[in-house]
């Protein structure tokens, strides 16, 4: 899989967190490139990789360059679920794969998703609980709601409410059932932003990077004894 990958300055070290971008359908890593420099300002510190979805965008009149993590052509809602399961495993691989050059834990690592990127960060999560600590999913949904929660993984759900591509209602109702099962998530809706990178809904997943707890380490404090 090729990947575009922003290491910090000399100076700055080795890598303390590793932040993986993952681009929409008809996308390209290079579509990437504002939100890649948005966010060394804000940790320097971080590699950043940007994987290039496999498959080329089969829409019709598509861009040569574009690409997509699975096919939307001809596709049923039942038929989501088994298109991402096949798209997973090679990207799963690749994070573990970049983890392990750059001596970073799951607990270090952000999935940053759009459109079908956060599709793909939202089950890459699902798949594997110690993949990352955080996903963020912009305007994005899960194929199948799940079943249980991954414990040490907080999801941050952004969602344009005029989105007329992935409906926000699937972001509540993913919201709900992250609830149900005891899931650490944070739903944020721009009521009138649509199926784009919100530049409102941007800033608040920068601030929840910088500021929320996560609820593990909550509880951890409040179990602690003294």
């Amino acid at each position: 899989m090729h990947l575009q990958e922003f290491l910090p300055d000399e100076a700055t070290g080795t890598p303390q967190q590793l932040m993986v971008l993952l681009h929409g359908a008809g996308g390209h890593p290079d579509d990437l490139g504002p939100l890649v420099i948005t966010l060394r300002q804000y940790w320097p510190a971080a590699a950043i990789v940007v994987p290039e979805a496999p498959q080329p965008f089969d829409a019709d009149d598509a861009d040569p360059e574009s690409r997509q993590w699975f096919s939307g052509r001809a596709m049923r809602e039942q038929d989501l679920a088994a298109r991402v399961a096949d798209a997973l495993p090679p990207l799963v691989a690749e994070i573990r794969q970049t983890q392990q050059r750059l001596g970073v834990t799951g607990a270090q690592t952000a999935l940053i998703g759009l459109d079908q990127g956060a599709i793909m960060a939202l089950e890459a999560s699902a798949r594997d609980h110690a993949l990352a600590g955080r996903v963020v999913a912009f305007s994005g949904r899960f194929a199948t709601l799940p079943q249980h929660a991954a414990p040490a993984t907080t999801l941050h759900l952004l969602h344009g409410g005029a989105d007329p591509v992935i409906e926000v209602r699937h972001a509540q109702a993913a919201f709900a059932r992250l609830k149900e099962i005891d899931a650490d998530a944070t739903l944020d809706i721009a009521w009138e932003a649509g199926h784009e990178l919100d530049a409102d809904l941007l800033a608040c997943a920068i601030d929840l990077l910088q500021s929320y707890v996560p609820q593990r380490l909550w509880r951890e404090a409040l179990s602690a004894r003294f």
